[in-house]
């Protein structure tokens, strides 16, 4: 439990200094382009699956 805390308190103390606004919207730009990915996985399994595709 310790390594966790001090593992915890080492990711915040390198994020500290930065900007809050920059981590801000880096994150909901990486969270949108995540979800955009996700998606666009999705949909081609989904795809695949209903055009027959052989997963072999």
């Amino acid at each position: 439990m310790k390594k966790l805390l001090l593992v915890k308190e080492i990711y915040l103390e390198g994020f500290r200094n930065l900007g809050h606004i920059i981590i801000e919207k880096y994150f909901k730009v990486f969270a949108w382009f995540s979800f955009a990915m996700f998606f666009i996985v999705l949909y081609a399994f989904v795809y695949r699956m209903a055009t027959g595709f052989a997963f072999d």
